[in-house]
């Protein structure tokens, strides 16, 4: 048996275990392999199960027989989408490109405060300066 590294894909079935006799098999995507010492020919698997998509589905820990696994071909990278962006419309006229950011300028501007007249005179007689 080949060494077994994380990112395999791996097919297990009844060669491995009887659990995984019949409608049991799983493929699963290695992660990791225990490399504490088990009985002979044994280890303990840590990988996802994927689903028919090749989607992860669950975590699985499995003891299996090592001789028993069979490494599947890797399956294509899924690669996304290509992004397509929206082109962009040229500025009217006498505009400025950018967008004109007076009008969103808050009421706290420096040196101002923002305390109501009731909160000024609570700090007044506080002793407390706005």
């Amino acid at each position: 048996m080949t060494d077994l590294k994380p990112g395999d894909l791996l097919l297990i079935g009844e060669a491995c275990s009887v659990q995984f006799a019949d409608d049991r098999e799983l493929r699963l995507r290695l992660v990791s392999v225990d490399p504490r010492p088990t009985y002979q020919g044994w280890v303990w698997l840590t990988g996802y199960v994927l689903n028919d998509k090749g989607l992860a589905v669950d975590k699985r820990e499995v003891f299996v027989q090592q001789a028993g696994l069979r490494v599947l071909p890797a399956a294509p990278a899924l690669t996304p989408a290509p992004r397509t962006r929206a082109p962009r419309s040229a500025p009217a006229p006498g505009k400025s490109p950018t967008p004109d950011r007076s009008a969103s300028v808050s009421a706290a501007t420096p040196g101002k405060s923002t305390r109501s007249a009731a909160d000024r005179l609570a700090f007044k007689e506080t002793g407390v300066s706005t």
